[in-house]
């Protein structure tokens, strides 16, 4: 006679599992679920959820922009507006979407592991996911910031604007990713089936190790750099703002250290995700697989050396500027890898033109030539 899960329970002498967990429909259910498809179903929730609330604040934008002049809103609103926006999208959206919310649902069944190596850690990224949201939320409604998403100082230690929940919570925010990087790479690390070595994981594995490699080093850098312009403004400190010895450049140079890997964060798991929808629908396997696993690790190391590439306008050297610039045409190479090992896997391939392969074939195009539009550019202290 087959026992029941309760009998099991009691005849191994394990405590009793409470009925909410047994339950896979009650609230109590999901807000204590260690399992890792749950946590990536929050996750995806969340972030659709603060999608339509960042595309509101862009609709906001584009109704006042009908009209020249003081319409719908004034300056200082329409500031804060494109702040909003900003912040929404970029640390509430883009950054969670994929690596937190997909990689959640899918990277440990990719590696034949029941969940992730620590899941209470797991559910605890995504409970410091909401609390960051919330605490920077009540900044946006109690007044506000007009900065930018990007806090350039010395302006962001000066405004009378709410700038420091919004960096508060932006910089709890950072504490999420860098738990679920942490969580990512002991998961491929020590649970991956008997047998899957590291040249047979899936590609999309190998995307979302280097995006957590990104996640876990870069991170804490803006971090804290957020915790000083708090404190500046809290405390009149002066490490970044000029009128108290300060240095604005400063600023730049570790915002953008993280802010600019942050962008690999946001397409590395997608490019994951075309490496295994190439091959898929055009029924062949991958033209060269360590090509494409070994990109997405020199994406994510090269992206921690081109951050400068920001700052061509804010007084750095030329030689400063032509080292950055150098650096940056580095990254189209391993892109370009990509693209002509996507680009092979289709060549004499069977392939079949599904939704997902529409898509694809729309990303390699505006990729493509959005990248031909990104050559070494023109120092703006070059003589005329």
């Amino acid at each position: 006679m087959r026992l029941s899960e309760a009998d099991s329970h009691a005849l191994s002498g394990a405590s009793p599992v409470p009925d909410y967990l047994h339950d896979g429909t009650t609230v109590m259910s999901w807000l204590n679920t260690r399992d890792h498809k749950r946590v990536g179903v929050m996750f995806l929730v969340s972030v659709i959820v603060f999608f339509f609330v960042g595309g509101l604040f862009a609709l906001l934008i584009r109704f006042k922009l009908l009209q020249p002049g003081p319409f719908f809103m004034d300056a200082l609103s329409y500031n804060r507006m494109f702040t909003l926006h900003g912040v929404v999208m970029i640390f509430l959206f883009l950054i969670p979407a994929i690596p937190s919310a997909f990689g959640n649902f899918v990277l440990p069944l990719m590696l034949g592991a029941r969940d992730v190596a620590f899941p209470r850690l797991n559910l605890f990224s995504y409970y410091l996911y909401l609390t960051g949201a919330a605490v920077a939320l009540w900044g946006m409604i109690h007044g506000g910031a007009d900065t930018g998403w990007t806090f350039y100082t010395p302006y962001s230690s000066t405004t009378p604007t709410q700038v420091a929940p919004i960096l508060l919570g932006a910089f709890i925010l950072g504490f999420s990713s860098i738990l679920t990087g942490l969580n990512f790479i002991v998961t491929v690390h020590t649970l991956r089936a008997p047998g899957l070595g590291w040249m047979k994981m899936p590609l999309f594995v190998w995307s979302a190790y280097a995006t957590s490699v990104i996640q876990i080093l870069a991170t804490p850098v803006l971090a804290i750099t957020l915790l000083i312009v708090t404190v500046e403004r809290l405390g009149g400190f002066g490490l970044f703002d000029p009128a108290r010895g300060g240095d604005p450049v400063l600023f730049q140079h570790m915002f953008w250290f993280y802010s600019h890997p942050a962008v690999y964060i946001m397409i590395l798991p997608a490019m994951g995700v075309i490496s295994e929808i190439v091959p898929t629908f055009a029924k062949k396997h991958q033209f060269s697989y360590k090509a494409l696993a070994f990109s997405s690790l020199g994406i994510a190391f090269i992206g921690f050396l081109t951050w400068g590439h920001h700052l061509f306008v804010a007084g750095i050297s030329q030689f400063d500027a032509a080292i950055f610039g150098v650096m940056s045409m580095f990254v189209a190479i391993f892109s370009a890898i990509k693209v002509f090992t996507w680009i092979g896997t289709l060549y004499r391939g069977s392939i079949t033109f599904n939704t997902p392969m529409l898509y694809f074939f729309a990303f390699v195009y505006l990729f493509a030539f959005g990248g031909m539009t990104g050559g070494y550019p023109r120092s703006p202290y070059a003589s005329s």
